[in-house]
């Protein structure tokens, strides 16, 4: 799925389910960290991408919470 797909998913989401998806996304980027030390991980790219896509969910949280506030 394309970056500008997930983005809009995300701003749809509540802060809760947004929490959620960032804390899924910290559990896999650290199971991609141990494969990519250990030697397993073909695809180094996808380490990238997660932390990418981590900042994304965390800024949506916070500009949600800056408007609630």
């Amino acid at each position: 799925m394309k970056s500008s797909h997930k983005i809009k998913e995300w701003r749809e989401r509540s802060p809760e389910t947004l929490r959620l998806s960032r804390r899924e996304l910290r559990e896999k980027l650290r199971s991609l960290r141990f494969l990519l030390a250990s030697g397993k991980l073909k695809n180094t790219q996808e380490v990238k991408e997660l932390k990418k896509d981590i900042a994304r969910v965390s800024t949506i949280l916070n500009s949600k919470k800056e408007k609630h506030v």
